[in-house]
Parts: structure tokens; C-alpha cells; sequence
């Protein structure tokens, strides 16, 4: 077998883990996007372990460290993007840069006349 084919089916499957991780706004496109990238660097590792016909399989034994890296990530970003999804009401990357109170957060969006036309209204 050729090293080339798994090793350009890899470095394909990066390039689109990238460009993903880059280019979404959903928090859950970007785990499936960094995962995409595990999956590439994996098969690298395998391809690798059988090219050299290593004696001990190390390609083996770290994709299989790999692999239950990327559930555990995987299961501690979905819980925090539940979570975040049960706070803002939204899953996108962009509007979860404030992760304090989500009051807090559209207090401060609110514009600053806003106060002065509670205050009349008020009065």
C-alpha cells in the first residue's frame, strides 16, 4: 500500500476540519469540525503504524488514546453548549463572548438613551 493515499485523505480531512472551525458560527459545527480534524490525525497515525510495520503498533495504541481524548471533549462541549444554549437562548460562537449573567449582558447592549426614556416615561 502507498503512504500517499491515506496521507492525502488525512491532510484533506484537516483541511475541512480547518475551514470549518474557522468559517462557523454554531458552536456544534465547530466540535464536529475540530473532531473531523482528531479523525484526520488518526489516520495518519494508523497509515504511519503500518508503513513502518512497527513492531509494538504505537500508531495503534495513540489513536486509541486519541479516541477516548475525543469523547471525553466531546461530551464536555456539548454539555457546555446545552448549557449555553439554555442561557442566551443561542448556540452561535459570536454573541457567547460575554459569559457572565446573560442580564448583565443585554443591560449593556441596551442603548444609553433608553434610561432617559424610562425615567420620563416614569414620570
Amino acid at each position: 500500500m502507498h503512504l500517499a493515499y491515506p496521507v492525502v485523505l488525512a491532510a484533506l480531512l484537516f483541511s475541512v476540519g480547518v475551514y470549518g472551525v474557522l468559517a462557523r458560527r454554531n458552536a456544534i459545527l465547530v466540535l464536529m469540525s475540530v473532531e473531523l480534524m482528531l479523525n484526520a490525525v488518526n489516520l495518519d497515525l494508523v497509515a504511519f503504524d503500518a508503513w513502518l510495520r512497527d513492531a509494538l503498533h504505537a500508531g495503534q495504541a495513540l489513536t486509541l488514546f486519541t479516541i477516548t481524548i475525543a469523547a471525553a471533549e466531546i461530551g464536555l462541549g456539548l454539555a457546555i453548549v446545552l448549557l449555553l444554549f439554555r442561557a442566551r437562548g443561542t448556540a452561535d460562537i459570536d454573541r457567547a463572548t460575554a459569559l457572565g449573567d446573560p442580564a448583565e449582558s443585554r443591560a449593556e447592549e441596551a442603548p444609553a438613551g433608553a434610561e432617559a426614556l424610562k425615567g420620563q416615561a416614569a414620570a
